[in-house]
C-alpha cells in the first residue's frame, strides 16, 4: 500500500498581541482603580455586595494578566522543543481563569450565607454611587474586548466577565435602592448570592470550553461529522479514517487524517484544494493528510486482469 504524507501549513496569524495589548493594559488599569475604590466604601459602608464585587474585580484581573501573558507568549516562535510553540497557554490561561472564579465564588458565597444570620445596617447611597461607577468603568472594558470575542477564548472570558460585572452592578445599584428607600438591608447578601449565581453561569462555559481544549476535544464551532462529509465529497476520495480535530491554542485548530483515493497518482490538486476548503469552510489552518490507495479497488481491478 503506497503513502504519501502531505502537511499543508497556510498562512496564518496566532493571536495578536498589538491589537489587544491596548485593551489590556487600560482595562487592568480601569479595573485595579475601581477595585481599590470599591473595596474601601465597601468596608465603610458595610457592604458584603460591594466587597463580593471588589474580590471578583480582583479575581477578573488576574484573568486579564494570565490572558495577557498567555497571548504574548503564543506568539513566541517554535523551538526544536516546543515544536507547535506556545499556543497552548492560552487555553492553561483560560483554565486557570475559571478555576480562579471558582473559588472567588465559594469565597462569596459562604460570606453571604453567614450574613443572613448577622445582618448589618448600610449606607445605601454610598452603595449606589460607588456600583454607578462600577457600571461606567466594567462596560468600556467589556467594549474594549467586543470586537475579539469571537475568535479567541481568552478574549471572549475578558468580555463575558467584563459585560456580566456591568450588569451585576446594575442589580448593586437597585439593592442600594431598595436598602436606601426601605432600608431592606438583607437585600445585599441575596444580592451577593445573585452576583455568584450570574458569575458561576459564564465561569461553567469557560470551563467547559477551556477544559475541553485542554483535554484536545474538537473545538467549538467545528462539527466532526461535517468536517469528515466535506472531505469525502471531494473528487477522488473513496473514503477516510483517523480524523483528528484539536486546538493549538484558543485561536488556532489543526488536522490530521487518513484519506483513502481511488487513484492514489492524483494527488496533488487534491492536496491543494482540501487544505484550502478546510480553512474556508472550518477555519482549520494546520492540516496534515496521509494518502492511500483503495486498497479493495486495487485488488479487485488484479483480480479482473488475470
Amino acid at each position: 500500500m503506497a503513502h504519501s504524507h502531505h502537511h499543508h501549513h497556510h498562512g496564518h496569524c496566532h493571536g495578536q498581541p498589538g491589537k489587544h495589548n491596548r485593551a489590556f493594559a487600560i482595562g487592568m488599569l480601569l479595573n485595579i482603580i475601581y477595585i481599590v475604590v470599591e473595596a474601601v466604601y465597601g468596608f465603610l459602608s458595610g457592604s458584603l455586595a460591594l466587597l463580593a464585587d471588589a474580590g471578583h474585580n480582583l479575581s477578573d484581573v488576574l484573568g486579564l494578566a494570565l490572558a495577557w501573558a498567555a497571548l504574548y507568549l503564543s506568539n513566541l516562535k517554535p523551538t526544536e522543543k516546543h515544536t507547535y510553540g506556545w499556543g497552548a497557554s492560552t487555553i492553561l490561561a483560560a483554565l486557570m481563569n475559571a478555576f480562579i472564579l471558582i473559588l472567588a465564588l465559594g469565597a462569596i458565597c459562604w460570606e453571604a450565607i453567614k450574613r443572613f444570620g448577622t445582618p448589618q445596617e448600610l449606607e445605601g447611597t454610598t452603595i449606589m454611587i460607588v456600583a454607578a461607577i462600577g457600571v461606567v468603568i466594567n462596560t468600556l472594558t467589556a467594549l474594549l474586548f467586543m470586537k475579539g470575542r469571537h475568535d479567541d477564548l481568552n478574549i471572549k472570558g475578558a468580555f463575558l466577565h467584563m459585560a456580566a460585572d456591568a450588569g451585576v452592578s446594575v442589580g448593586v445599584v437597585l439593592g442600594g435602592l431598595a436598602i436606601y428607600y426601605w432600608q431592606i438591608n438583607w437585600i445585599d447578601p441575596v444580592l451577593s448570592l445573585v452576583i455568584a449565581f450570574i458569575i458561576f453561569i459564564g465561569t461553567w462555559a469557560l470551563l467547559k470550553d477551556s477544559l475541553n481544549l485542554a483535554l484536545q476535544a474538537v473545538p467549538e464551532g467545528i462539527d466532526a461529522h461535517e468536517v469528515a462529509k466535506a472531505l469525502e465529497s471531494l473528487e477522488n476520495v473513496h473514503h477516510i479514517h483517523d480524523l483528528h480535530i484539536w486546538a493549538l491554542s484558543t485561536t488556532e485548530t489543526s488536522l490530521s487524517v487518513h484519506l483513502v483515493l481511488s487513484d492514489v497518482h492524483q494527488n496533488d490538486e487534491l492536496l491543494a484544494e482540501a487544505g484550502q476548503m478546510l480553512k474556508d469552510r472550518f477555519n482549520i489552518v494546520h492540516t496534515t493528510i496521509q494518502i492511500e490507495h483503495n486498497t479493495f479497488e486495487c485488488i479487485t481491478q488484479a483480480e479482473a486482469h488475470k
